[in-house]
């Protein structure tokens, strides 16, 4: 059976018009399209609100998480103020004013007669300003352990 075509119908349509019954591949091409473009779109404005936390990544990690969560807000609330502040922030270094300080400190307890107190990381641990040595050092339990000894063995 012929396709009837209406009487007032142009002799040759276009592409794009497609017979009933059959798929409509134009629209099945501007579908995959429209979906690509808003999943490229979607990940490109992801990527681009990451970007403050991605260069503060190497700092401190104060400073990455005042840009994480400046990045956060930005991203929740359509505020770009916020988004541009954590770029700064992330792009600007921050002056050490607190290491001064300390050597200040302890040149301070040093000329006291003082014992200066070890200082303390984030974590608790000791930081040591001096390099390490190539020999390890004896704690005080291997000179107890060698001095107790009496039969002569080590």
């Amino acid at each position: 059976m012929d396709a009837i075509v209406h009487p007032k119908a142009i002799e040759h349509l276009p592409i794009f018009i497609t017979p009933p019954g059959q798929t409509d591949i134009l629209f099945n091409v501007v579908m995959v399209f429209l979906l690509l473009a808003i999943f490229m779109i979607g990940t490109f404005y992801l990527r681009l609100h990451a970007l403050p936390e991605q260069m503060a990544h190497g700092a401190s990690k104060a400073k990455f998480e005042v840009v994480a969560v400046l990045a956060l807000i930005a991203l929740f609330t359509h505020n770009h103020l916020f988004w541009i502040a954590g770029l700064l922030l992330a792009l600007v270094d921050l002056p050490d004013f607190w290491s001064p300080l300390r050597s200040i400190a302890r040149s301070l307890e040093k000329m006291s007669g003082r014992e200066p107190e070890p200082e303390l990381d984030a974590h608790g641990h000791v930081i040591v300003d001096h390099p390490v040595s190539a020999e390890p050092a004896t704690t005080v339990a291997e000179t107890k352990v060698v001095s107790t000894s009496t039969d002569g063995r080590a």
